[in-house]
């Protein structure tokens, strides 16, 4: 009678015992499936069996064996995996092939879509071709770039009653001025933005200008938004040039409708009001306190002159330069340039609203421009007014204060850093907007009347 065989744990069988104990068996385990090499319970790939007790002769348990065949143990002699591990590889295969596929899919439609975007946005920006090819005649009168990598980009709002901005006013054949005008210098190393207004009603020398269609306008000394209706946009920057020394490297036109749709797109700017307003020519009323504005109320807001205030023009140019630092703040605070969701609107409908150089016209020129500036501190961002003061021959217009003025543009002609403070810390005996110097320093830094745009409105 053949002795009981007990193995240790994870042992394979030796292979003398295949010779002897286990072919004298083989009569009695006919029926069991063997691997190449003869041992019994052989696992697939010619794996060792488990371990535990085995199958012995006396019917014995071993681990591993099992009823025999009908644990799927490949045929005697195949030497790897059976026809259901061969399936289920297949199957796996097939899954994977499919799953890069769809992926491919996906990524082609977001390519896709992301092409389409871009070529909508790109295709919204208007270029101004007549402008640039009058600035080319007369590029010898011009003046030429001092700091390089420094821009200077003239901004204007155009009062155009055309279209659908005829609501807010009479068109008259066209004719439009600039409403608005702001020379805006970002420094070469991107950490600072000066916003200088120049007054409409500020007296200046406006030189001889064409307009397409139209004949040369003489020279002319007179307020400065007269510049933009003689010659356009074209004339408004030789007239800037000639005043401030200061090359105007790009230029940007936006109507009401683009402002509009632009306040909008952030969902409003919030401002603070001392006292309530009620301007039917402007198409505004707010109560008192602190107030969300959407776009219809936010133009109102910054077109409102006679109803707000003492009624000038320099309040009104205060009230938007205020408003211009809440706007950059508000885009800045809610991660809209990082957030695609939100950016989409925002760059829709700036795109929209712009007339620019030939330039600044693609939507690759404007992104390079505004990741120049992504990196600006609010309080960095300063806006003031160049130095005026009423025109001594007609106290409804201004006129430059020097040498405050020439000090201010040859400032930010050179690239130079200036400081900006509220208006009220900066009065003379006078009542005159004048500068004043840090003297902290070796080299005093001119101060101007201004704020900027970390300004919180509502703790004013």
């Amino acid at each position: 009678m053949d002795a009981d065989v007990t193995e240790s744990a994870g042992t394979p069988a030796d292979p003398d015992d295949s010779d002897t104990g286990e072919d004298r068996t083989s009569d009695k385990n006919a029926g069991e499936e063997r691997a190449p090499d003869g041992s019994p319970g052989a696992v697939p790939g010619g794996d060792a069996p488990d371990s535990g007790p085995k199958d012995g002769p006396g019917g014995e348990t071993r681990s591993g064996s099992g009823s025999g065949p009908s644990h799927g143990a490949p045929p005697e002699g195949s030497g790897g995996p059976g026809p259901t591990v061969d399936i289920v590889v297949k199957r796996k295969r097939h899954w994977v092939r499919w799953t890069a596929l769809g992926a491919s899919f996906v990524v082609l439609i977001a390519a896709g879509a992301g092409w389409w975007l871009y070529k909508k946005l790109d295709g919204n920006i208007r270029t101004d071709t007549s402008a640039a090819a009058e600035l080319k005649a007369y590029e010898k009168e011009r003046p030429s770039s001092v700091v390089h990598n420094a821009q200077n980009i003239l901004l204007i709002g155009s009062d155009s009653r055309a279209g659908d901005n005829r609501k807010y006013g009479r068109d008259d054949g066209g004719s439009q001025r600039s409403d608005t005008t702001i020379l805006l210098h970002l420094a070469a190393n991107r950490k600072s933005a000066t916003a200088m207004s120049i007054p409409r009603d500020l007296m200046v020398n406006i030189p001889e200008c064409h307009k397409p269609g139209k004949t040369a306008s003489k020279p002319q000394f007179a307020q400065f938004n007269w510049a933009f209706e003689s010659g356009g946009t074209a004339c408004t920057i030789r007239t800037v040039e000639k005043m401030t020394g200061i090359r105007i490297d790009h230029h940007m036109v936006v109507d009401f409708s683009g402002f509009k749709n632009m306040v909008n797109a952030v969902d409003g700017v919030e401002i603070c009001l001392k006292e309530p307003i009620d301007d039917s020519a402007a198409h505004l009323k707010l109560a008192a306190g602190r107030q969300k504005l959407n776009g219809e109320q936010a133009l109102g807001y910054v077109r409102a002159r006679k109803s707000i205030g003492n009624g000038s023009d320099t309040e009104r140019m205060d009230r938007q330069q205020q408003f211009l630092g809440a706007l950059v703040n508000k885009v800045q605070s809610n991660g809209v340039l990082l957030n695609p969701t939100r950016l989409y609107p925002v760059l829709d409908a700036a795109t929209k609203a712009l007339t620019t150089d030939p330039g600044l016209d693609s939507l690759k020129d404007l992104y390079d421009l505004v990741r120049g500036m992504r990196n600006v501190p609010t309080d960095k961002v300063q806006f003031l007014t160049v130095p005026r003061q009423p025109y001594s021959a007609n106290a409804n217009r201004d006129e430059l204060v020097q040498p405050d003025a020439d000090k201010l543009f040859k400032q930010l002609r050179d690239d130079k850093p200036v400081a900006v403070v509220p208006a009220d810390q900066l009065k003379d005996d006078d009542g005159k907007n004048t500068d004043a110097a840090d003297t902290s320093g070796p080299t005093p830094t001119p101060t101007y009347s201004g704020n900027n745009a970390a300004t919180d409105l509502c703790k004013q």
